[in-house]
Parts: C-alpha cells; sequence; structure tokens
C-alpha cells in the first residue's frame, strides 16, 4: 500500500448558489395607504364643500319663493354622498324644513320632502310635505271662516275643540263641541263627534230637542279652504291632530318645477 492511499480523501468544495437579494414590498405598500388616504380626505373635503354650497343654495330659493326674511332657519338634509348625485343630474332626496313659516293667512311648521329633484331642468319624480299647527296658528286661520267662534278653539288629541252659545228662552248657554278633523275635497273638514252642556255629554238629538233649529249652529261641518294659501300644484290630503297639534299632509305634482301654472296661487273652489 503507497503513502497515497493512505492520505485522507478531500471532500471537494461544493458550489453555493447566491440568491438574489428580495425587495421589501411594505414601502409600496405604505405609499399606497397614503394615496388612498389623501384620496379619501379630498373626497370628504370636495363633498363637504359641495354639500355646504348646494344647501346654502337651496335655502337661499326657499326664503326668496315663499318671501322670508333672510335670517329664517331652514334645515336642508341630502341623504347619501352628494357628488355621485351631482354627477347624474338629480337629488335621491331632500327635505326642507323651518318652524313658523308664514305664506298669506297660514302659518305654521313646515317640511317638504321630494324625490329625484332635477339639478338642470325638468319635472320631479314628486313631493311629500306637512304643515304643523298649534292652538294659537289655529285659531288665526278658523277666523278666516264665517260664524266660525275661533276664539275658543282648542286642540285636544284626537279632536280640536270650540264652544259656542246658544239662546234658550233668551238665556246663553254655552256647548261644547269635538270636532274631528279630515281632509275633503282639498279642504279641511271639522265634523262634529260628541257636544258637552255643561259637565254633561249629549246627543245631537237631545240638542235639537232641546233647542230646535238653532241647534244647526254647532252640528254643522265646518269647511276651511287652504287651497288660497299653496300653489295650485300642491293639495291637501289628509288632517290629524298630534298631541297638542294639528298635521296637515300634502302632496306635490312634480311638474311644479317646469309648470307655472302649478306653480301660482291656487283659489277655492
Amino acid at each position: 500500500m503507497s503513502a497515497d492511499d493512505t492520505q485522507p480523501t478531500e471532500r471537494l468544495p461544493e458550489w453555493e448558489h447566491a440568491e438574489p437579494p428580495q425587495r421589501r414590498a411594505w414601502p409600496w405598500l405604505v405609499a399606497f395607504g397614503i394615496v388612498i388616504v389623501l384620496a379619501v380626505v379630498a373626497w370628504f373635503a370636495a363633498e363637504a364643500v359641495a354639500r355646504q354650497i348646494v344647501t346654502g343654495v337651496v335655502r337661499d330659493q326657499v326664503r326668496s319663493q315663499l318671501s322670508l326674511p333672510a335670517d329664517q332657519p331652514i334645515d336642508v338634509d341630502i341623504p347619501g354622498a352628494l357628488i355621485p348625485q351631482l354627477i347624474g343630474g338629480s337629488l335621491g332626496e331632500i327635505t326642507v324644513a323651518s318652524d313658523d313659516v308664514e305664506v298669506g293667512g297660514l302659518a305654521g311648521d313646515v317640511s317638504v320632502t321630494a324625490q329625484g329633484v332635477p339639478i338642470r331642468g325638468g319635472s320631479m319624480g314628486g313631493a311629500t310635505g306637512t304643515v304643523t299647527v298649534d292652538e294659537e296658528q289655529l285659531r288665526a286661520l278658523m277666523s278666516a271662516v264665517e260664524g266660525f267662534p275661533a276664539g275658543t278653539v282648542g286642540i285636544e288629541a284626537p279632536d280640536v275643540t270650540m264652544s259656542m252659545d246658544l239662546e234658550l228662552f233668551g238665556a246663553a248657554v254655552p256647548v261644547g263641541v269635538s270636532l274631528t278633523p279630515s281632509a275633503a275635497d282639498g279642504d279641511i273638514v271639522l265634523r262634529p263627534t260628541s257636544l258637552r252642556l255643561g259637565e254633561s255629554e249629549v246627543g245631537a238629538d237631545a240638542l235639537r230637542d232641546q233647542f230646535g233649529a238653532v241647534a244647526d249652529a254647532v252640528l254643522r261641518d265646518w269647511s276651511v279652504c287652504v287651497a288660497q294659501y299653496l300653489p295650485a300644484g300642491v293639495t291637501l290630503t289628509d288632517v290629524a291632530v298630534d298631541g297638542d297639534r294639528l298635521v296637515a299632509g300634502f302632496d306635490v305634482d312634480g311638474d311644479i318645477t317646469v309648470d307655472p301654472a302649478l306653480r301660482a296661487d291656487g283659489v277655492c273652489a
């Protein structure tokens, strides 16, 4: 055996394959996140500016059209994101409300909700509204009805109340009347539903037996025309007592935005 045979065998070195350095992704993610945040901030800033401009224009138009004082508080609510609605050319829904609004001889708290309101002209989808009046405002409205004792009007849910003196053998006898409100042919109708003589409730027949034809003064229905206070395109639909207030509901013709005749003052039949 030779000396070479006794030498330990050395292993050849293995080649190590160097892998390329990996690029870190997080700086790009941070940069992308910053861009997203800036875009969101810009969106909300633009949305806030657009909302401020649109609501300001609506308030100015309402004050101008209704001849309201320049400082009349008016609430404007437009649900949803405003910018897409502006791009689409119409507001999906808008609610305008104000307290103590006086138009002609009608005064009350007004709220109107409209759908599909065009921005660049055209008919809107339609609208509904309410006018809410308290006792004092109801007395003012009823004072225009001939023969009605407006000064005695009260509101006691679910009715409107009033009292009237009937003559019996030369003496004035006060009769209390509860009147249920409703809407008919565009008028507010107050219909007697209960009567009181002193502390006692009496029926219509008993009242006629006691007072004769004089009783008809309190047994009649009372109609109040409100069309004269509203545009022709606005129609009274319902009336009810809610707590200590009378609430009247209205429908608004969607063509009121394009038809001058519907914006003209209404008339009583």
